[in-house]
């Protein structure tokens, strides 16, 4: 399972208080399924998965993230999961966290990372997961060269429209429909075969009171982030395209966007990427271990990277439409796009989100002060034909 993440959907109605006729499902036996008011949650005992875990020695711990550690397991039947421990403290009942992992398990596709089953043993919460052999697309692909994976073009590509694929169905398919708000290698897991699945969907819904309060706290990852998303709180599908569209320049560079600068003006990955363009050297940002590719798809990737980190939101295209624009089924057209909105950290340090800046070279510059008040100069941004459908979490 991957490291980190958090995600938002319209909110389900949740079942009966934790004292309510389900409570008793707290303790049941290894491996029951509880089907009681509709569920159908395979439900493990703690004693299995620390037996799975060999106790959740260090040595079987694949990942760490803001919502705890993931760790390597091995069933009795000799089924290999991965077990998400949740560090964070849930609000909820029994019965209520229940409900919502049945609403998360019941969300399926070949591109998203399966939820198997849990365990709820007094403060305990778990989460298992199926397993996935070639870890995520950040260790195979930007972690040390002694752990990645060589990947050619045609692996690449289908990286991206699998993940492109999964996450419009989270948008426009999913029961309930899904925000994901944090988008990134980490958090796009790769099977045996390196299809790739999207993990961790849905959990910020089982901590409402620590994560989930937007207007006070940003999930999500410098980098990936979408400028009014972390300057401005709000949060919505774009922010999770914007987010796409960083991972596409990615894989395509083979380069983090959060590590890396280039040119003297130290540029992160979508500006350089937007200069190339200016000067017509698009190409150049191609990962030189990438030998052999076909151009024209290669460019159509980049550009659908250029319209998903639009500096409006409104400017950004539907992942239904970045699925058709990858598959060629789509014309596009860069004549009304402007440079996309890039999120940077001042030089010195800063204490808060507040103190951030978002650069958005001659078409915007937006800065957001310590107090949250944001003052925006926009010259005339033209606007994109795309037609979109906005839907605000709850």
């Amino acid at each position: 399972m991957g490291s980190s993440a958090s995600c938002l959907w319209s909110g389900s109605k949740s079942g009966p208080g934790p004292n309510g006729p389900a409570a008793a499902a707290a303790s049941p036996r290894s491996g029951h399924v509880l089907s009681r008011s509709g569920r159908n949650i395979q439900v493990f005992s703690l004693k299995e998965l620390k037996s799975a875990t060999r106790n959740f020695q260090m040595t079987n711990c694949i990942g760490r993230g803001g919502f705890g550690p993931v760790y390597k397991g091995d069933l009795k039947d000799g089924t290999q999961v991965a077990i998400k421990r949740l560090s964070a403290e849930s609000k909820q009942g029994t019965n209520e966290f229940l409900t919502e992992i049945d609403v998360i398990s019941n969300v399926r596709h070949p591109n998203l990372v399966r939820l198997i089953g849990c365990c709820v043993e007094g403060n305990n919460r778990l989460l298992v997961y199926e397993y996935a052999e070639n870890n995520s697309l950040s260790n195979a692909l930007l972690g040390p060269k002694s752990r990645c994976i060589p990947l050619n073009w045609q692996t690449r590509a289908a990286i991206c429209t699998g993940t492109a694929s999964g996450l419009a169905f989270l948008h426009e398919e999913a029961q309930p429909r899904i925000v994901h708000r944090d988008i990134k290698a980490s958090n796009i897991l790769l099977d045996k075969t390196l299809v790739p699945k999207i993990g961790d969907f849905g959990l910020a819904k089982l901590f409402p009171d620590a994560i989930t309060h937007i207007s006070t706290r940003v999930a999500g990852t410098m980098g990936y982030l979408a400028p009014e998303y972390a300057l401005l709180g709000q949060l919505t599908k774009k922010a999770d395209i914007y987010s796409f569209g960083v991972l596409l320049l990615e894989v395509i560079s083979g380069e983090s966007s959060s590590k890396s600068t280039w040119g003297e003006d130290m540029h992160v990955l979508v500006e350089w990427t937007w200069k190339l363009r200016e000067e017509g050297r698009l190409l150049e940002i191609v990962d030189p271990d990438v030998e052999e590719y076909p151009e024209e798809q290669v460019l159509r990737f980049i550009k659908v990277a250029l319209l998903c980190t639009q500096a409006t939101a409104q400017q950004r295209p539907s992942m239904k439409q970045v699925v058709h624009m990858l598959a060629n089924e789509t014309e596009i057209d860069l004549q009304n796009a402007v440079p996309p909105g890039v999120l940077k950290e001042p030089r010195r340090k800063m204490g808060s989100l507040g103190d951030l800046a978002l650069d958005t070279s001659s078409s915007q510059s937006t800065r957001v002060n310590a107090a949250g008040s944001c003052t925006t100069q926009t010259r005339d941004m033209n606007s994109c034909n795309f037609s979109t459908t906005e839907v605000s979490p709850r």
